[in-house]
């Protein structure tokens, strides 16, 4: 086993409880959990070993088991999904080169942002963490913009240095944008990361610092203790990205899988 997929899945979202369960309709009008669809997205990618669900609790795991993934039980006491994935690799028969964590709130995250995120992990063999970023195009940088002038959170953008090491990343949108007819470039944040084992390990030993408790981003942690993330440009190809933070995100995301023919 070489790589891995975690999708870490939790019932008491804070903005949203109960939203891995919320059902989305597809392009055949077919309806499907969020988590299922995130784990279809996940089961696309090619070249991966292993897709695991993690949660903790009985309700996801027996919605996953339904409609046929594979289940680890994390403890309640993991704060976010990269504590839930350190959980998750101790429970593993071998232990994987790269360990992916794909969002469940991430269903229409494509199959080459995974790939393009393994693929950099691979060439680099000093990268302990990656992620994906994604230049915003117009639609998504119109989202954001609204979704923080009407008090939502819609996203994460992403700061980088020239050699695609993070600066920070927030809910923010950042750089500011004065105007949407001439706008700066702004990165999307694609909810997505993947980590060798040990930098796993070396997370779950550190404590949350203030600015991972402010913004609520799990990433920030490796920051705040010095460690480069690594952020990998992707390319859109035509997909409008959108993750589900909010109740007004499960019209888009339908939108999004009735144009591009998801069932």
């Amino acid at each position: 086993m070489k790589t891995v997929v975690f999708i870490p899945a939790r019932y008491a979202s804070t903005r949203y409880p109960g939203k891995p369960l919320v059902e989305l309709t597809g392009a055949s009008g077919e309806k499907k959990s969020l988590i299922q669809r995130s784990w279809e997205a996940a089961c696309a990618v090619p070249g991966i070993d292993a897709v695991y669900v993690l949660t903790d609790d009985d309700r996801i795991r027996a919605a996953a088991e339904g409609f046929g993934a594979k289940v680890l039980m994390t403890s309640s006491q993991a704060r976010n999904g990269t504590e839930r994935c350190a959980e998750g690799v101790a429970q593993l028969p071998e232990t994987p080169e790269v360990v992916v964590n794909l969002q469940g709130d991430a269903p229409l995250t494509p199959a080459w942002f995974v790939s393009d995120l393994v693929a950099h992990m691979q060439a680099n063999p000093d990268a302990q963490m990656a992620t994906p970023v994604l230049l915003t195009d117009a639609e998504t940088l119109a989202n954001f913009v609204t979704d923080r002038k009407e008090g939502r959170v819609g996203g994460t953008t992403a700061v980088m240095r020239a050699d695609g090491t993070a600066i920070y990343f927030s809910k923010e949108v950042l750089p500011y944008v004065g105007s949407l007819e001439s706008p700066p470039q702004v990165w999307h944040h694609v909810g997505c990361y993947a980590y060798r084992p040990e930098a796993l390990t070396a997370y779950a030993g550190w404590d949350e610092g203030p600015l991972e408790k402010a913004e609520g981003l799990e990433q920030l942690r490796f920051l705040e203790n010095g460690w480069p993330v690594a952020c990998v440009a992707v390319e859109g190809k035509g997909r409008v990205f959108w993750e589900l933070n909010n109740p007004v995100d499960v019209a888009r995301i339908e939108g999004v899988l009735k144009k591009e023919g998801i069932a």
